[in-house]
């Protein structure tokens, strides 16, 4: 489908159009709609309870082409509400995000209230925070605010030759153990499948530095977490990983505060990849959230 500005998403649907319920996925930086895969099987399985499953590639990312807006969490959320308006033009909706994903639902939510209070029955945020992520606010420790300036100035330097960058990567391939190695330790937890740290590389690598430092800015410095209204009449599931060092459980208690009515999840083993790493886990919530809306509907 494509956006008023002429990014072009690559959407993926399973499940009858006339269901009572559309889910709807979004994935997370740098990554693809692939994540979802491995959940999709336990959402559709009953023939009894029909569900509509909506994935999508985010701009930028895997089929999508990137358009000419510029990289802001509102764009997200409104290639979200595009997307459903698209796919799930009536009907009770559950939303899911990871990550990134989260951040676009979060969006979603903070510039359409009114949507959400009448669509949307239930939501799950897993691996995210609403506020920022930046390790430079003060009132850290030092070291800490070195790091994120850091990884500021460095993401500021890619984004000044993304081409050459791009070249460089290239030289050091996602099948090589270096490269399975930094993205096990940064991505996963203590029990992570070598297929699944593969997959994950492989994502991860085909992103172009244009996209991923794009984004990198607004997911780090943008705080939401004020504007998450209309998302506290609504089921909401925050799930996290015990081991996550990329959102670690700091933003998860802040993004609880936030919405005192969400039910808390930490998966203790886990790191980031929640999708990849425990499907059944995430699944059975977002089966519960779904079950919750076709009861009330």
């Amino acid at each position: 489908m494509r956006t008023p500005d002429g990014a072009e998403l690559r959407v993926h649907l399973r499940g009858p159009a006339d269901a009572p319920v559309t889910v709807a996925l979004a994935h997370d930086w740098a990554l693809t709609s692939d994540i979802w895969r491995p959940i999709l099987a336990p959402l559709v399985a009953d023939p009894d309870r029909p569900v509509r499953v909506v994935r999508f590639d985010q701009r930028g990312h895997g089929g999508s082409t990137l358009g000419t807006r510029p990289f802001s969490a509102a764009v997200l959320g409104d290639d979200l509400l595009r997307v459903l308006a698209d796919c799930a033009p009536h009907g009770p909706v559950v939303l899911g995000g990871h990550s990134m994903g989260g951040r676009a639902v979060m969006a979603l939510a903070a510039a359409r209230p009114a949507f959400v209070g009448a669509r949307v029955a239930g939501v799950l945020l897993a691996a995210t925070a609403a506020g920022r992520l930046d390790p430079a606010d003060p009132g850290l420790p030092p070291l800490r605010r070195a790091a994120g300036a850091l990884r500021r100035a460095a993401a500021r330097g890619l984004a000044r030759a993304p081409g050459a960058v791009d070249r460089l990567r290239a030289l050091l391939p996602p099948h090589s153990g270096a490269y399975r190695a930094a993205v096990r330790r940064a991505a996963f937890g203590s029990r992570a499948d070598p297929v699944l740290v593969r997959e994950c590389a492989e994502l991860l690598h085909s992103t172009p530095t244009r996209v991923a430092v794009g984004f990198y800015e607004p997911l780090v410095r943008h705080d939401l977490s004020g504007r998450l209204g209309a998302l506290r009449a609504v089921p909401v599931r925050i799930l996290a990983g015990g081991r996550d060092r990329l959102v670690p459980l700091r933003h998860t208690r802040a993004l609880a505060r936030a919405l005192p009515q969400a039910a808390v999840a930490v998966l203790p083993d886990c790191g980031h990849m929640l999708p990849l790493e425990a499907p059944e886990a995430v699944g059975a919530h977002l089966a519960a959230l779904v079950e919750e809306a076709a009861t009330a509907a």
